[in-house]
């Protein structure tokens, strides 16, 4: 798995509570039960009432797939597109049918073995840049629920402060109380505020980055297989497929091959 958000979201809740910790704080005032259920809990629902319910039935696969999603390496993936190349260049493109049952990429074994059987080069384009255009938006409405609830948070906070408030304002007959129920009713806002810059966006950002990724790595694996069915030298392939890559791997992918 990838660490990243794992440990971003640790070192700000970690910070938090530190920052708590050295102003004198209790980090455990803040854990009262019915601000964390007001705010996480409404922000759940009003996300899903502005979603359809696969949205929300599929967050839990979201979720798990924001923690542990670790894109492959795009240099990798080009390496097994130049070998697959050199083979079809030296033995046919038929010569691919017992290679592509050990591709473990299923985009690139489905495209392969659509260019194996016959496919028209323009209709296999189409159908694979149409099977990148279900993911890109089948992605976009897996993170969408994330950033609203980003959204949605805040408020709910606000809401939660504005009803402890009111809940203030009829004991204002008991003044040694106020102090602490003040306190308390500002803890639905932190909350608020907090879940959504702490997890909601940046769980619905990390789900856009690794889409994205995906996707350039499924439009690469395409002009692989356009170049492999077209017979293209290996060499050209390799240098093609390179130049797709984002600079780093790029520079990396050339100190390999050197």
């Amino acid at each position: 798995m990838d660490p990243a958000t794992l440990a971003g979201i640790g070192i700000a809740v970690v910070s938090i509570f530190v920052m708590m910790i050295l102003e004198g704080s209790n980090p455990m005032s803040i854990m009262l039960l019915a601000p964390l259920i007001l705010v996480f809990g409404g922000t759940f629902g009003v996300a899903m009432a502005g979603g359809v319910l696969r949205d929300t039935t599929g967050i839990v696969a979201q979720l798990k797939r924001a923690f542990t999603a670790k894109p492959a390496a795009s240099t990798d993936l080009v390496d097994s597109i130049v070998k697959l190349s050199e083979r079809a260049r030296r033995e046919g493109l038929l010569a691919l049918e017992d290679a592509v049952k050990e591709v473990k990429d299923p985009f690139l074994r489905r495209g392969l073995e659509l260019a194996i059987d016959g496919t028209d080069p323009e209709e296999l384009r189409e159908i694979l840049e149409a099977e990148v255009d279900a993911k890109r938006k089948e992605d976009k409405s897996g993170s969408k629920i994330f950033t609203d609830m980003g959204g949605y948070a805040p408020t709910i906070g606000i809401i939660g402060t504005v009803v402890s408030l009111v809940h203030v304002l009829e004991n204002l007959s008991e003044p040694e109380k106020l102090g602490h129920m003040i306190g308390a009713a500002f803890v639905a806002t932190l909350w608020g505020v907090a879940s959504a810059n702490v997890l909601w966006i940046p769980i619905g950002n990390r789900l856009k980055r690794i889409s994205e990724l995906e996707c350039s790595q499924m439009e690469l694996t395409i002009e692989g297989i356009a170049n492999i069915q077209a017979g293209t030298n290996p060499r050209l392939v390799s240098q093609k497929l390179r130049s797709l890559l984002p600079p780093g791997e790029s520079s990396a992918q050339k100190a390999k091959a050197a």
